[in-house]
């Protein structure tokens, strides 16, 4: 992607759903995945390697080596199997976690969890505005950042910059929020674990804690694993929750740009219908969990599925990790990241907050 002449600084889609340039009308070839999805199965068999002789969840592991090793996404021939395994891996990866939640379980979080989550979302949403005031950018760049930490990272960032359209937020401060967010789930994923472990927190506490605050879905989701698998169970539920709000947090952005005039003309209103508002794995893994409740599934399949999604999970990291660019940041003025900073010491700090009353 490109300004003018100038490329800018690239970030991992962990949703999976971000598209910044026209796909390739060209049928890929089957060869074509392999040498990425190599890669990632040789950095993911070091992650467990290192796991089962050193004790550190294999997730975490597979976090930093992806982002050690972040400068073979200059090879384009890893491309399409890290797209591959960054998105649809971890898709299905999700999908399959439906086979260890059943609806006891999310019910067991009760109504007051729900309610704290959104307070904590539209608090985050809020801060992002007033950062952006405080660090002298535009309002909507504020929106554009709070509502990425808020909801679901770059899918979100990419929903709303729709709404504002590129005239009031260019591609290159898209692209700032995209790569903050990436490098904040991360550090995110690596440190809300331990710091939930120094605080004695329950595994509810701590899956609400990592399931509420961080903003990208593998992080989210592989944060709460490495806390403990009750822990990565809640934070599957909760931060899956935040991203089935998405839907209606942009018919509510929308109504308020276009209120204060501030939508650009020929900016896209995104589509709100129940197939555009919850994407197929969040409606598979629903499906499971549904299935689950009220089916006796024999413990075997069970196990299968565990493993399979772990697995799924931890290349989905890797393969995000490893199309990061760390570089970008030396491109741009630190005041930019000052929003996202924000906002994710926000959504930290609220969380935490919440978790008092679990």
């Amino acid at each position: 992607m490109t300004d003018g002449n100038r490329p800018l600084p690239m970030a991992a889609d962990l949703f999976g759903e971000l598209q910044l340039a026209e796909p390739s009308k060209e049928k890929r070839k089957l060869r074509s995945y392999i040498p990425g999805l190599l890669f990632v199965a040789v950095a993911a068999l070091a992650a467990l390697w290192l796991s089962e002789h050193y004790g550190p969840p294999a997730i975490l592991m597979g976090l930093l080596i992806g982002l050690a090793l972040n400068f073979v996404n200059a090879d384009k021939r890893l491309s399409v199997g890290l797209d591959f395994a960054s998105q649809t891996l971890l898709r299905w990866g999700i999908v399959l976690i439906g086979l260890r939640i059943t609806l006891g379980e999310i019910v067991g979080l009760g109504f007051a969890p729900f309610i704290a989550l959104i307070g904590i979302m539209t608090l985050v949403i809020l801060f992002g505005l007033l950062a952006s005031k405080l660090f002298k950018q535009d309002i909507l760049f504020g929106l554009l950042a709070g509502g990425a930490t808020a909801i679901c990272g770059a899918s979100a960032a990419l929903a709303i910059w729709g709404l504002i359209g590129q005239r009031r937020v260019d591609q290159s401060q898209f692209t700032i929020v995209l790569l903050g967010i990436t490098l904040a789930s991360a550090f995110a994923m690596t440190f809300y674990p331990p710091m939930a472990g120094y605080l004695e927190l329950t595994d509810t506490q701590a899956g609400f804690l990592i399931g509420a605050s961080i903003h990208d879905v593998a992080q989210a989701i592989g944060g709460g694993f490495s806390f403990s698998n009750e822990a990565g169970e809640v934070a599957t539920v909760v931060k899956l929750s935040r991203v089935t709000l998405l839907a209606p947090v942009l018919v509510i952005i929308a109504l308020v740009l276009r209120a204060n005039k501030l939508q650009t003309a020929g900016a896209q209103a995104p589509k709100y219908g129940l197939k555009n508002a919850i994407p197929w794995f969040i409606a598979g893994f629903i499906v499971l969990v549904g299935v689950n409740s009220f089916i006796s599934i024999p413990e075997a399949v069970v196990d299968i599925g565990d493993k399979t999604a772990r697995t799924f999970l931890l290349l989905a990291v890797i393969a995000a990790a490893l199309k990061s660019n760390m570089t970008g940041l030396l491109s741009h003025g630190w005041r930019c990241f000052g929003p996202i900073v924000v906002t994710t010491l926000a959504a930290f700090l609220l969380a935490l907050l919440a978790t008092s009353f679990l």
